[in-house]
């Protein structure tokens, strides 16, 4: 991945003798696609296995009330860690952090990470606890259409409160893993998430031993948790990062982290309620409607996952370390390749999860308990949420752009107004196209988001769009076009296989995917996004050593 990204992006930029927009520019471009390539490939991986994990869930759990019941239960830590630990924590302490190392050096670091390691411990103990007493009540808040007495509110109580501890430990190792981020170690963090499907698979494999397959999902979360947070200490003792465990108490640091995260907590907030809001609006709705976005969901998070965490993990400690150096030309590179890169990916991957949507979803979990019936329920809801993708890698780059700046307020205005649409045209959708208007609404919504998160930006040195990227944006649209068109015939001429025996249709679904990748890259070389030339030349370079091969930013000899 960082041979072809290397070469796509950086092809047609002007060479200064040998080196590529100056060595510190690309270098530090090229240390940018590196980290890309880093998270991106062993997120990818997660989501490999996390596909196993949801075909094996498909089977094993179908879409029926304990598979209601667990989603509730796996929202419910995941909401308040999104909002507490990879939410506003993460926003507001890896600025923070990155700006300490960078001007202060790693003992300095090393003790402001401390003390917030122990205050998010005995907050999180206690929060932890209090929620454990109180399940019966916030299941009833978020999921009021499980009637009380039902089976799927009784399992969802009890599921909840083995899943809920995951909060805590996920909460830390957020924290461990920005620290490693902003030591430019970004593979274990990236790797940890590996550890929660495994873990989900095995518990599957020895299901017997619970209650319900539900319940040995639950038990999984958890567990996967610790191994997570071990995991992620052991490589901050390999690379002596500093992480002293003091009494916490409130210096001038610790306070500013507080401070940024009060706007921090209500912006991720409001963006995960529209999570629960579409599971609270899916409630009413006949059974396995809530299943059924959840399916969508872990499809559209493949591409989203990818590339959406790898530039905002990568992004934002880099963009705060340039503009604490004072470097606003190397922010404003960042910040446009960041973009870049990121729709070249997304877009043809949005195209053609609306257009195959209904035989991706059938081929990859129509079997065991995942029935026909689901197929068409989750295949709309995937196609209008698939709108979004794009517009949600984007959120990940205009916020990082922001919280690079510690800026937590402005986002949290923007999320605000996103909230409302949301819940707004879901309601008003969800009559008439049952799921799909919500996950439509939720499509629909990013693209609100993005739209004022740019607004914001705008005139702004650091985040203004440069000549490559407006060049090559319509370049890309054009490209994701041409293969949805090809998309199209072949979904036309491989119907026979699609409606035959599963070998059939597994090897349509490859077929089909070759062929979209083929005339996807093959437009890119034709609009001059992509040179097949520039491809056999750095591959024959690569096939004769060269002590040049060691600079990054070396385009050729």
């Amino acid at each position: 991945m960082l041979a072809v990204l290397r070469t796509i992006f950086h092809r047609d930029l002007p060479v200064k003798g040998k080196i590529l927009y100056g060595e510190a520019k690309a270098g530090k471009n090229m240390k940018l696609i590196k980290a890309m390539a880093t998270v991106g490939g062993l997120t990818g991986l997660s989501r490999v296995v996390g596909f196993v994990r949801d075909v094996m869930t498909a089977y094993f759990l179908g879409a029926g009330p304990v598979a209601d019941a667990f989603v509730v239960a796996l929202k419910l830590p995941n909401f308040f860690r999104h909002v507490t630990a990879e939410g506003a924590f993460s926003v507001s302490f890896v600025p923070l952090y990155s700006e300490t190392l960078q001007r202060e050096g790693e003992e300095a670091a090393g003790k402001f990470a401390g003390q917030a390691f122990m205050t998010m411990l005995a907050v999180l103990i206690a929060f932890t606890m209090i929620m454990l007493a109180a399940m019966p009540w916030a299941i009833g808040l978020i999921a009021p259409g499980f009637d009380e007495g039902s089976v799927s509110r009784e399992l969802a109580v009890e599921m909840s409160r083995v899943t809920f501890p995951y909060l805590l430990l996920m909460s830390l190792a957020a924290l461990v893993g920005g620290m490693l981020n902003a030591h430019d170690r970004f593979g274990p963090f990236a790797a940890a998430s590996v550890f929660f499907n495994l873990c989900q698979i095995g518990f599957m494999l020895i299901a017997d031993q619970f209650e319900t397959v539900g319940h040995a999902l639950s038990w999984a979360v958890s567990i996967s948790g610790v191994i997570q947070l071990c995991w992620l200490l052991a490589y901050l003792r390999k690379y002596k990062i500093r992480l002293p465990l003091i009494r916490p108490h409130m210096d001038g640091k610790v306070r500013k982290l507080f401070k940024l995260m009060g706007p921090g907590v209500l912006g991720a907030g409001i963006i995960h309620v529209n999570l629960f809001a579409d599971i609270m609006i899916a409630s009413f709705l006949s059974a396995g409607a809530i299943s059924a976005i959840y399916y969508a969901d872990r499809l559209f998070q493949l591409p989203l996952g990818v590339v959406g965490i790898a530039v905002g993990t990568a992004l934002l400690p880099m963009l705060t370390k340039s503009l604490a150096a004072g470097n606003k030309e190397e922010a404003r590179d960042l910040f446009n390749r960041a973009l870049e890169y990121c729709l070249f990916f997304t877009m043809p991957a949005a195209v053609a999860l609306m257009l195959a949507t209904h035989d991706i979803i059938s081929v990859l979990f129509e079997r065991g308990a995942f029935s026909a019936a689901d197929t068409a329920r989750a295949a709309p809801a995937l196609a209008c949420l698939s709108i979004g993708l794009p517009a949600y890698v984007g959120v990940k780059i205009f916020s990082s752009a922001y919280w690079s700046q510690q800026d937590t307020k402005t986002p949290v205005k923007i999320a605000a107004v996103m909230a409302i649409v949301n819940i707004g045209v879901a309601l008003i959708l969800t009559p008439f196209l049952d799921v799909a208007g919500i996950t439509l609404a939720t499509g629909l919504a990013g693209w609100v988001q993005c739209y004022f998160l740019w607004k914001g930006l705008k005139g702004q040195d650091t985040t203004s769009f440069d000549k490559r990227l407006l060049r090559t944006v319509p370049r890309i649209f054009l490209c994701s076009c041409v293969m949805g068109g090809g998309l199209l015939l072949m979904l036309w001429a491989l119907r026979p296989w699609f409606d035959g025996a599963f070998g059939h249709q597994a090897l349509a679904l490859s077929v089909l995917v070759a062929g979209g990748v083929v005339i996807y890259f093959s437009a890119a070389h034709v609009c001059g996004v992509l040179r097949f030339n520039d491809l056999k030349k750095y591959f024959a370079r690569r096939r004769k050593p060269s002590a040049l091969e060691a600079l990054e930013a070396v385009d050729g000899e």
